[in-house]
């Protein structure tokens, strides 16, 4: 990431965020200013998001009064998730970028899965199933109900190794519940806590919300060469790394 500066025309305008969330299945995206979401618009769907993405975006626009230029900063979930949906909604925002010349932001997925539960008192634990027998997780707490603070890496990790990280009361947010959901409870008992099901994919105006904090900071992302947080290889990769030797 770079530190990009605000235009004084955008220092001077209310902020208008375009967020878009594409790390998993449940597609989703939302216009976001400050303290308020101004549409959102979500679908779990076996389509791929690069089928509606954009027809989304245009809709929702409509739908809200609204047009590219009325626009601010553009947001979006950078991972871990499924590796092409992170791939589409990244490219189409670097299109979207280079095309209006508006500054993007990168949000981490599970940091977004935890933001969801702000008036949580016990540890929170995003999981998501990442395939291979694994999830991506992380640990995050909150802090006087206002400061979602991180407390370990982001890790793609074997069910069976986060259990052993757990040491007390801990709530778990994402779709990694519905694969590994009786699992964790087996193993941690009384400490396993559930978000609801329908909490459990990252939605878009979270994203947004994210996005208005790093604003302030300037923190945006290079348009050029960002890149999604896989935080393992991807069988691309794997392959090709095989091949070389």
């Amino acid at each position: 990431m770079i530190n990009k500066t605000i235009s004084p025309a955008q220092e001077n305008t209310n902020p208008i965020i375009l967020a878009v969330e594409t790390s998993g299945r449940c597609g989703s995206v939302a216009l976001v200013t400050a303290n308020k979401c101004l549409a959102e618009y979500s679908l779990n769907t076996k389509l791929t998001h690069s089928r509606r993405l954009l027809l989304v975006i245009d809709e929702l626009l409509k739908k809200a009064e609204l047009k590219l230029t009325d626009l601010t900063t553009l947001a979006v979930s950078i991972g871990p998730g499924s590796f092409t949906g992170l791939r589409i909604g990244l490219s189409t925002l670097k299109g979207l970028a280079l095309a209006t010349e508006l500054p993007m932001i990168g949000i981490p997925t599970l940091e977004a899965l935890a933001f969801q539960l702000p008036f949580a008192d016990k540890p929170i634990c995003p999981i998501i199933d990442a395939r291979k027998k694994e999830v991506f997780a992380a640990m995050y707490q909150w802090q006087d109900n206002t400061i979602l603070e991180k407390l370990s890496e982001d890790l793609a990790i074997l069910p069976l190794d986060l259990v052993d990280r757990i040491s007390g009361p801990t709530i778990f947010i994402g779709d990694g519940i519905e694969t590994y959901g009786d699992f964790l409870k087996e193993k941690l008992g009384e400490k396993a806590l559930f978000a609801p099901s329908e909490m459990c994919y990252a939605r878009a105006a979270s994203i947004g919300h994210l996005a208005l904090k790093k604003c302030q900071k300037a923190d945006f992302l290079h348009t050029e060469t960002s890149a999604p947080v896989y935080v393992r290889p991807s069988e691309a990769e794997i392959n090709f790394n095989k091949k070389k030797k």
